[in-house]
């Protein structure tokens, strides 16, 4: 039986263990600073087990490491490097849905060599939404179009009946994150020059009221990670 540690119950975490327990074969163990949290993730699976734990706490968090064979990260992205180098230390694959660090990226020859498996950028954003811009600029480009510009509106978009918050938003992570990301500064491309902004702007979103968007912080590693050639990128959370 598979042995599989997540870490961290906040809202982004209920889809995934959910999943998870469902599946024959796997033993679910949710690891939290506020066991509570994660206790009501696994309530009523028997394949699942809530257990505290403090991130800062390195033998804590080493020994939970040490007796599973993969780890998903659903910590804040500040954590993953350190949840990583645990898992290199003791062989252990790892899964995180957050954007790869320059930190994570430094650890790469590391995983290879070890014949690990970490994956990165598999959530909603990033993740899906990369794979669904890639789709759409793929189709363009078969039917012999080029794609000069491309912007990405990911998440957040409720239906247009549950659409009853001020801020017109579907807060399926933290609220605080948030509010915090959209005072960020970002840079992305736009007709082949880099560009700053704070700035907001407005899309109509059909069905629904207007929507305000913000940049989502840096957007030109993914331009140069992924052949989107001539596109312009520019991401809104």
């Amino acid at each position: 039986m598979k042995k599989i540690l997540v870490l961290g119950a906040g809202l982004v975490s209920r889809p995934g263990v959910h999943y998870l327990l469902e599946q024959r074969g796997l033993a679910v163990t949710v690891a939290s600073r506020t066991v509570s949290k994660a206790e009501k993730l696994v309530e009523g699976h028997a394949g699942g087990r809530a257990v505290a734990v403090d991130v800062e706490n390195d033998a804590a968090l080493a020994a939970l490491v040490k007796v599973n064979d993969i780890v998903i990260s659903l910590l804040p992205w500040t954590h993953h490097v350190k949840v990583a180098g645990l898992c290199l230390e003791h062989g252990k694959d790892m899964v995180t849905t957050s954007y790869v660090s320059e930190g994570m990226r430094q650890l790469a020859p590391a995983v290879l060599k070890k014949g690990l498996i970490f994956l990165n950028e598999i959530g909603v954003d990033p993740g899906i939404d990369h794979m669904s811009a890639m789709k759409i600029i793929h189709e363009v480009e078969a039917e012999g179009g080029k794609v000069l510009h491309f912007h990405s509106y990911c998440g957040g978009l409720p239906a247009p009946e549950h659409n009853d918050n001020p801020f017109g938003y579907k807060f399926s992570w933290s609220p605080r994150g948030v509010v915090l990301a959209s005072r960020n500064s970002a840079r992305y491309s736009r007709t082949a020059r880099s560009s700053r902004s704070r700035a907001r702007t407005f899309s109509p979103i059909p069905g629904s009221r207007r929507s305000r968007g913000s940049a989502g912080s840096r957007s030109t590693p993914t331009a140069t990670r992924s052949p989107t050639r001539t596109c312009t990128v520019s991401r809104t959370p």
